[in-house]
C-alpha cells in the first residue's frame, strides 16, 4: 500500500534518567499519530523514538546507585521507557539507544568526516556548565542564585549552581554556517515550524554563531573521538546523530537513501540544537539537512513547566489507569494547539472525556449499533431515497476528511481532530432530528428508517477510519462491531485519504453488540 513517498518522523530521544512524565508522552503520541496517519495514507512511513544514554549526568547517577553507567541505563530503559510505549499504544518502527554499536560506530565515522573536511579543530575552553542540561550555558540562561545559592551563578532552567569548567576541547566551526543556515530558512520557509519558533531561530542565528565545543576530556562515559581517545564526543552532538544512524547512516546506504531526510518533532527547549547545530553539522558532512523541525510548546501543570525536581511531573500511567490510552491520546492532541504551550488539569481531562468521548462519540456508536440490532436484527440496512439531510452528512464527511488530511500535513493534529469531530456532532444531530425510534413504530416508514440507520452506520465507518491514528484501541473495537472488519478488511489497511468517499460500508454487514467505548469513570474525590 505504499505510494513511495517517504515519511520519516522522529521524537526527540529522551534522557532516561528522568522517569517519563506526561510531557514525554505528549510528544510521543503526537509523533505516533502523525506516523499512523501517513502509514495509513500509503506513505512509506518510519517512526523512530529512543533514549540518549551518555553524558555526565548519567555517569553521576550510576555512581550514586553503585552500578556501572551501562547497567544503570539498561535498568531505566527496561523499567520505564519501553513500558511507556505500551501504556500509550505507540506503534514505533524502531527504538534507538545511543549505547548501541550501530550508533556509536557510525557517530565516529561522521566525526571523522567532519574532521577530514576541516570543520573540527582543537582549542581551550572555559565556561559555565549545567550538568542538568548537559550544556555550556549561554549568557541568556545564566542568572544570579537566591537563597541557599546566593552569590552563585545558576541555570535559569534548573535553578541549580553552574560549574566553571576549563578544558582542552575540540570545536566545530559552527560560525561558518551563519549565511548557509539563513539561506536555508529563507528557501524552505517551513523548515522550522510554527512561525514563533522560526522567528526565534532566525534572530538567534542573525546575532552571530560561535564555534561549538564538541568534546569533553574530564570523563569517559561517551563515544570516543576517533583520532583522540582521551576525548569523548559531547553528549548533545552524539544524541543528534541518532536520527541518521538509526536509518543506516554509515552502515546501510540503501536504507539511508530510502528514509532520509527526516521530520523532527521536539520540545521548544531543544529547538536550537535541532534547527541550528544539527543542520550545520549535516551541511559540513555533505549530508542532506532534515525536511523540517516542528517545535511544540510546554505542558504546564499549575502554571509551571513540568519537571520531576519540582514535583509537577505526572506519570502517563496515572491517567491511562483511570481513563485509558485512547482518552490520553485524544485529550492531549485535541485540547492543546500543537506548537503552543498548554495547561493540563484533571478537571479539564475529566470534563472532555465525559462530554466528547463518552457522550459524544461513544454514545453515537452505541446507539447506532443498538438500533440496527433492534430494528434490523443486526444487519446494516440498505439506504433508500436520500434527502437533503443525508446529502448534508455526506458533504460533512467528505469535507472533514479533506480538512483533517490537510491539517495532519501541517503537523496540526489538534486541527485535524476538530475537523473530524464535525462528523460526530453532525451525526448526533442527524439522529436526534430524524428520530429513528419514532420511524420504527410505522411500517410505512421502514425504508426511511433503513436510510437513516445506514447513514449513521456509514458515517461511523468514516469516523472510525479517520480517528484510528488518534485512538487505535476504541476504533478497533468499533470497526469490528460495525461488521466492517468482515466486509472491508483490517482497519489499519483502510486508505485514510479515501475515508470521506461515501458508501463503503456494504448493506448486509453484520453488526455486533458494543459495550460502552468510554465507560463512565468513577472518580474518588
Amino acid at each position: 500500500m505504499t505510494s513511495g513517498r517517504s515519511f520519516y518522523i522522529t521524537t526527540p530521544i529522551y534522557y532516561p534518567s528522568d522517569v517519563p512524565h506526561i510531557g514525554h508522552g505528549y510528544t510521543t503520541v503526537a509523533v505516533d499519530t502523525l506516523a499512523r496517519w501517513h502509514r495509513q495514507s500509503g506513505d512509506d512511513t518510519w517512526m523512530l523514538t529512543g533514549t540518549d544514554e551518555h553524558g555526565q549526568k548519567m555517569l553521576r547517577a550510576a555512581a550514586a546507585n553503585g552500578v556501572t553507567p551501562q547497567q544503570w541505563v539498561d535498568k531505566l530503559v527496561t523499567e520505564s521507557w519501553f513500558p511507556l510505549l505500551e501504556t500509550l499504544d505507540v506503534a514505533n518502527d524502531d527504538f534507538i539507544r545511543t549505547t548501541q554499536d550501530r550508533h556509536e560506530r557510525n557517530v565516529q565515522a561522521f566525526f571523522q568526516t567532519l574532521y577530514d573536511r576541516g570543520y573540527i579543530y582543537a582549542g581551550e575552553y572555559e565556561a559555565l556548565y549545567c550538568v542538568g542540561c548537559e550544556e555550556f550555558k549561554p549568557e541568556s540562561e545564566i542568572v544570579d542564585g537566591t537563597g541557599a545559592f546566593e552569590g552563585l551563578k545558576v541555570c535559569a532552567i534548573h535553578s541549580k549552581p553552574l560549574e566553571l569548567l576549563q578544558e582542552k576541547n575540540y570545536f566545530f566551526k559552527l560560525s561558518e554556517f551563519q549565511d548557509k543556515l539563513l539561506a536555508l530558512y529563507q528557501d524552505v520557509p517551513d523548515f522550522v515550524r510554527p512561525d514563533s519558533a522560526r522567528n526565534e531561530v532566525i534572530s538567534f542565528v542573525k546575532n552571530g554563531l560561535k564555534d561549538l565545543s564538541i568534546s569533553r576530556s574530564t570523563f569517559d562515559w561517551g563515544i570516543g573521538v576517533p583520532w583522540d581517545e582521551s576525548h569523548v564526543i559531547y553528549v548533545w552532538v552524539d544524541a543528534l546523530l541518532n536520527y541518521a544512524t538509526a536509518v543506516g547512516y554509515g552502515s546501510d546506504p540503501e536504507q539511508f537513501e530510502r528514509r532520509w531526510p527526516a521530520y523532527h518533532v521536539v520540545g521548544k527547549d531543544i529547538l536550537r540544537f535541532h534547527a541550528v547545530i544539527w543542520p550545520a553539522m549535516l551541511m559540513a558532512a555533505g549530508v542532506e539537512v532534515p525536511r523540517g523541525v516542528f517545535a511544540h510548546g510546554w505542558l504546564l501543570v499549575g502554571g509551571e513547566k513540568m519537571s520531576k525536581s519540582k514535583l509537577t511531573g505526572i506519570a502517563p500511567s496515572e491517567i491511562t489507569d483511570v481513563f485509558g490510552s485512547d482518552a490520553y491520546r485524544f485529550y492531549f492532541l485535541s485540547a492543546i494547539a500543537f506548537g503552543q504551550d498548554g495547561s493540563f488539569s484533571w478537571e479539564d481531562l475529566s470534563a472532555r472525556y465525559q462530554a466528547e468521548l463518552a457522550n459524544g462519540f461513544g454514545n453515537l456508536a452505541s446507539r447506532t449499533v443498538a438500533m440496527i440490532e433492534r430494528y434490523f436484527e443486526g444487519i446494516v440496512p440498505p439506504a433508500g431515497d436520500e434527502t437533503e439531510a443525508e446529502h448534508r452528512i455526506q458533504r460533512t464527511v467528505a469535507d472533514a476528511a479533506a480538512a483533517a488530511d490537510a491539517a495532519m500535513e501541517r503537523f496540526r493534529p489538534d486541527e485535524a481532530i476538530a475537523a473530524i469531530w464535525t462528523i460526530v456532532d453532525a451525526l448526533n444531530l442527524y439522529i436526534t432530528e430524524n428520530e429513528p425510534w419514532a420511524l420504527a413504530k410505522d411500517d410505512a416508514q421502514r425504508e426511511r428508517l433503513g436510510t437513516v440507520l445506514y447513514t449513521a452506520a456509514e458515517g461511523l465507518r468514516a469516523l472510525t477510519v479517520l480517528l484510528s491514528p488518534v485512538m487505535p484501541h476504541a476504533t478497533g473495537i468499533l470497526w469490528d462491531a460495525l461488521g466492517a472488519a468482515a466486509t472491508l478488511g483490517a482497519l489499519q489497511d483502510q486508505p485514510i485519504r479515501d475515508a470521506g468517499v461515501w458508501g463503503q460500508l456494504p448493506a448486509g454487514a453484520s453488526v455486533s453488540g458494543l459495550a460502552p467505548l468510554f465507560p463512565r469513570v468513577e472518580q474518588s474525590a
